[in-house]
Order: C-alpha cells, then sequence, then structure tokens
C-alpha cells in the first residue's frame, strides 16, 4: 500500500531510489547509457525549465536525453532513481559553467525560451507537478552536498563520488562518508484556542509564521521543540503531537512539523532570535487565511502553513 500523500511541497517524490542497486557500478554504468536514461542538468541550484508547450500546461523540467548532456558525464552525476516504467532518472552538475545560456545544449534550449530557475521559486510559483519539484529537491540537496564536501574530514585529502551520489569515498585513507540531513523541529505552539506565531527581523512586519530551530546532539524531537520554545519565546510546553515532515533542500534540512501544548500565554521574546512573538486566536487564523486579517501566514509551500492549518481544523 503507497504511503498517505502529503500536502507538503517537496515531499511524495514518486521514484524509486532503489538503493539495493546503486551500490553496483557496473549496474549505474549501464542505467547512465540505457536508451531511455534522462538527465536534468542543474547550475548552482538553479534547474533548468523549459516553457509552456500550450497555454494553460505548465513549465516543464528540461529532462534530456544522454546525447544532449554526454559533454558533461564526467562532472557530478547523480542517480535519482528509476520511474514507474523502470526508466532511469539523473541529475548533472553543470555549475562549472559560467554562462550556461551560452553554451550547447543549453544555449539553444534557452534561445527558445528555456531558463535556469531557483527551486523555490519554481515552488511559489506552482506551474509544474508537485512530484517534479520532489525529484528537483532531491537532486538539489545531493548536488549541494557534494559541492561543499570535496575532502575528507578525516585525514584532508581529496574524496570522490560513488553509489550514484550517495556516497564520497576518500582516495587517501579510504574513508566513507555520506550526505547529510541536518533535522530542524518546526513547531506550532496553542494553548485554549489560540496559537503563537513569531516574526523574524528581516521578514516582512506583518508576516508572522511557526517557530524553528536546528535539533541538538543528543536531543529528541520532543525536548528540542520545548528547547526552541522556551529560547525564542520563553513559553513552557507540556507535550508534543508529530505532524509531518518536508525535505527542505535549502540547502540540506528536513524540517520536523509538530504541534506543541503550552502551559501558560507569557511570553518573553529572545531578540537575537526573534524581532516579535503573539498569541492568535483561531478566529484571526481563520482571517488569515481568507485574506481578511491584518497579518500574513506563509504560503502553502511551506510547513507552516499546514501545521497553521492543522491548528485550525483541530479547533473548529
Amino acid at each position: 500500500m503507497p504511503l498517505t500523500q502529503r500536502l507538503n511541497m517537496f515531499a511524495n517524490n514518486p521514484l524509486d531510489r532503489a538503493g539495493h542497486l546503486r551500490t553496483d557500478e557496473a549496474w549505474l554504468a549501464s542505467q547512465i547509457a540505457a536508451n531511455d536514461a534522462l538527465f536534468v542538468p542543474l547550475w548552482r541550484g538553479d534547474t533548468l525549465v523549459l516553457p509552456e508547450a500550450a497555454a494553460g500546461q505548465g513549465r516543464d523540467v528540461a529532462w534530456l536525453p544522454k546525447a544532449a548532456i554526454s559533454a558533461f558525464l564526467n562532472n557530478d552525476v547523480i542517480f535519482l532513481g528509476l520511474n514507474r516504467n523502470n526508466a532511469p532518472r539523473f541529475a548533472v552538475d553543470i555549475s562549472l559553467l559560467e554562462a550556461p545560456e551560452q553554451t550547447a545544449p543549453f544555449d539553444a534550449l534557452c534561445r527558445a525560451g528555456g531558463v535556469f530557475e531557483n527551486l523555490r521559486t519554481l515552488a511559489m510559483v506552482g506551474d509544474m507537478p508537485a512530484t517534479e519539484l520532489a525529484i528537483l529537491a532531491q537532486g538539489k540537496g545531493l548536488l549541494e552536498w557534494h559541492a561543499t564536501h570535496g575532502f575528507c574530514s578525516k585525514c584532508g585529502a581529496k574524496s570522490v563520488i560513488a553509489e550514484g551520489g550517495y556516497k564520497r569515498t576518500c582516495i587517501s585513507c579510504e574513508a566513507d562518508h555520506f550526505p547529510r540531513t541536518d533535522p530542524v523541529v518546526i513547531m506550532l505552539p496553542y494553548l485554549g484556542d489560540k496559537c503563537l506565531l513569531g516574526r523574524q527581523a528581516g521578514w516582512p512586519e506583518n508576516l508572522f509564521s511557526a517557530l524553528a530551530g536546528f535539533m541538538e546532539p543528543g536531543e529528541t524531537i520532543e525536548e528540542a521543540v520545548a528547547r526552541e520554545t522556551m529560547e525564542e519565546a520563553g513559553v513552557a510546553i507540556s507535550s508534543v503531537h508529530y505532524h509531518s515532515t518536508q525535505p527542505w533542500p535549502f540547502p540540506s534540512s528536513l524540517m520536523i512539523g509538530c504541534l506543541a501544548e503550552a502551559e501558560n500565554e507569557t511570553i518573553s521574546v529572545d531578540e537575537k532570535e526573534l524581532a516579535e512573538a503573539r498569541w492568535f486566536s483561531v478566529t484571526e487564523i481563520k482571517n488569515a487565511f481568507n485574506g481578511t486579517a491584518e497579518f500574513d501566514i506563509p504560503p502553502s509551500l511551506a510547513i507552516a502553513h499546514h501545521l497553521i492549518k492543522a491548528f485550525v481544523e483541530m479547533k473548529g
């Protein structure tokens, strides 16, 4: 039985990552050479996107055949997985190019309306399938890890990509290094019919969102939620309830969404973390969703949006 689909952006990746097969170098080579293999170029985290074939159809990811991308297959190549027809999909890093829009084969595609687009922008615009965005998030996250982990943290020697992009191996001491994902708790504290939202200093004055912070070593999700809420807003938490997670490839986080029941409404803001924190009633939050409130909440791109929505649904 397939997993229940989540509304969180960058979730619901449809590819089979074939972890049991990608350790086989011969198998990987055969997949790269396969006639139905397709490759998406990523330039400094941006994806090549093609214009709409017809009005209203939405833009398309530029999935290219091997013949078009062959000049770049000595770059970092990430095996993304197999689609439902067992056709392999890859991401290729072309970040060394200074002007990809002037380099074949991308120049012709750009002249025809293609553009290298930021993933966050693509998600905000919402004119392509969420499953495609999830695949792009996978490729972006892995390629950015490789871009910053080219040397062994054990001996300092150069490391090389292995297992289709899911490992780096040191050429000197042979130590293995694996892509990191940084866990972040993002929580919506609530008490009665009110929830607590905060605003960071660099945000628009009327934008409020859920609280968030990185987990620390030796810490449970519940402990991290309680600690971060206390540190940022001075609010004590009595219980924590898991909601959902969201891959967040900016650059490599996993957002762990929770609802957190507070003990009281007293707020003491840490001004290094937040510019402001306020309690909002269910009615005020409903008004924010229908656009009649004097404050804004994050768009559906963000897991915070769905945490706030879950609070409204819980309280009626």
